[in-house]
């Protein structure tokens, strides 16, 4: 036997051609880098809910767990003729009347403010509009408190020096919602930063197309802009409505969990919190976390219905 024919035996063997078709193969890889989230989604949300499903079915108690009972729809039977969930409603609805709009506004505000070209300084004006995300909520509503209240509030001190008479904007079953809505400003920075990427990605050939055509600042943000960014500000919509409907921390601080004044500021969540975590009627409170699911749903689903027509979405459908 040659040398060349016994070095021939000694390469490697070629490796085997994967029998999986390249979709397959990246159908997998793409299983790989996202099964870890899927475990979580399963295992810390959907179970959780299926567990709250289960128990707003039963009379589970914490202080007696051992002995739950299927009670079968009598949680929610219970919630039609419970004034609490009224109440509750009322002011969801009445805070979220003022605070979406009011969101909304003040952050698309800064967002052209802040993204003139002009501009100076744009980077640290952005950091600082941002910043209070960072601040705890607990600690922010203590400063908020402070800075609105009646006697020695900063903001009732400006009105008195401008000569105005400020209100009691804690203490007031109807100041408390402004007041809430102005404590929401503190955090908008985060719908801020996603309104300026919006913003800047509207080309610009269509500001240079609209003003041949004669248009002015106010004309080209309504008829260019608004249209353009439309599926981000229907996104952040949507998530300030969700936020709207499970605010908790900023009305349990201010009042201690009791919803003062006059049940004002007992949200839902402050019921749900009340019901599961102080009277230890767990069951009673998933039955009330299902019905502000099936609401936020619904309302979710009202948008995107109403929006239809309304969002432009590049390159897709209207």
């Amino acid at each position: 036997m040659s040398a060349s024919t016994q070095a021939l035996r000694h390469l490697p063997a070629p490796a085997r051609r994967s029998r999986l078709r390249p979709s397959v193969r990246e159908a997998l890889w793409g299983f790989g880098f996202v099964g870890i989230w899927i475990f979580g989604l399963l295992v810390f949300t959907a179970g959780p809910m299926i567990a709250s499903l289960v128990l707003s079915f039963t009379d589970f108690n914490m202080v007696r767990p051992e002995a739950v009972t299927f009670v079968g729809i009598d949680n929610y039977v219970r919630m039609l003729g419970d004034p609490s969930i009224s109440a509750s409603l009322i002011a969801t609805v009445k805070f979220a009347v003022i605070t979406i709009p009011v969101t909304m506004v003040a952050s698309l505000g800064f967002a052209v403010l802040l993204n003139q070209p002009s501009l100076p300084a744009k980077g640290p004006l952005r950091a600082l509009v941002y910043m209070p995300m960072m601040i705890p909520l607990v600690a922010s509503t203590l400063v908020w408190m402070g800075f609105l209240n009646t006697d020695t509030g900063w903001l009732n001190g400006i009105l008195r020096a401008l000569g105005l008479a400020g209100p009691d904007w804690i203490n007031s079953d109807v100041w408390v919602y402004p007041a809430l809505s102005i404590m929401g400003l503190w955090g908008i920075g985060n719908f801020m930063l996603i309104n300026i990427a919006g913003l800047q990605s509207v080309p610009t050939e269509l500001y240079d197309a609209a003003k041949i055509d004669g248009a002015g600042r106010w004309q080209s943000f309504r008829r260019v802009t608004i249209p353009m960014i439309s599926p981000v500000l229907l996104y952040n919509l949507v998530i300030v409505l969700i936020g709207t409907f499970q605010y908790f921390t900023q009305a349990y601080t201010m009042t201690n969990g009791k919803g003062d004044p006059n049940n004002a500021t007992l949200f839902m969540n402050l019921v749900l919190y009340r019901e599961g975590f102080v009277f230890n009627h767990m069951g009673y409170a998933a039955a009330i976390a299902w019905l502000l699911f099936v609401i936020v749903l619904i309302l979710t689903l009202v948008l995107f219905w109403f929006s239809r027509s309304r969002v432009y979405y590049a390159g897709g459908d209207r």
